[in-house]
Formats: C-alpha cells, sequence, structure tokens
C-alpha cells in the first residue's frame, strides 16, 4: 500500500506565497518522480511541476519563476514553493509519487487527495 498526502493550501492574497508539502510512504522499492498537478473549476487538470529522483524538475509556463519544487532530505518528501501568486493560480493542488511497487510490476502514479488553494484579487 502507497500513501500520498498533501498539506499547506489555504487562503492568500494575490501577490503573496504558499507553501506545499507532500508525503509518499507505505511498502515500495523506490520513488522516481514526485510532482504536482492542479484542477481549476471547469478546466482539466494540468501539470505544475514535477521532480526525477535524480533531481531533474520540469515546470508549467504559467508558474516558471515563481514556483519552485524541492525534495526533502528523506526523498520520499517534495514542496511546492509558490511565489507571487495570481488569482489563475486557484485550483485544487494534487500530489503524485510515480513508484516502484515491486520488481514484477512496472511503476505507478498514487495521487493524494488535494488541498486547495485559493488566491483573492
Amino acid at each position: 500500500q502507497v500513501h500520498v498526502v498533501e498539506s499547506g493550501g489555504g487562503l492568500v492574497q494575490a501577490g503573496g506565497s504558499l507553501r506545499l508539502s507532500c508525503a509518499t510512504s507505505g511498502s515500495f522499492l523506490w520513488i522516481n518522480a514526485m510532482g504536482w498537478h492542479r484542477q481549476a473549476p471547469g478546466k482539466q487538470r494540468e501539470l505544475v511541476a514535477s521532480i526525477t529522483s535524480g533531481g531533474s524538475t520540469n515546470y508549467a509556463d504559467s508558474v516558471k519563476g515563481r514556483f519552485t519544487i524541492s525534495r526533502g532530505n528523506a526523498k520520499n518528501t517534495v514542496y511546492l514553493q509558490m511565489n507571487s501568486l495570481k488569482p489563475e493560480d486557484t485550483a485544487v493542488y494534487y500530489c503524485y509519487a510515480d513508484v516502484r511497487v515491486t520488481l514484477s510490476h512496472l511503476s505507478t502514479d498514487y495521487w493524494g487527495q488535494g488541498t486547495q488553494v485559493t488566491v483573492s484579487s
């Protein structure tokens, strides 16, 4: 069983900052990558940022220069530092972990329940 748990969402004014945290726990061999997606009302879920086990990062164009993804020392945790927030960043943010559970199974994405981020204008 693999568990992905997010925390850190909330309400902030435009221009403010928030930091999201995500931890992966359970029984697995290794984590290939972790990251964040978001889904705003009436819109499709979109990738926000991701980081591989090797430390390579990827960002959506809309958040480049404002958001930073990083890993914790334990390597099973990731953080999303969000600065200069805009009302259009309002969404439910979902953390995922690309996990290899056993050698006999392909890697699988596991998702958290999501955390609401609301940016007021």
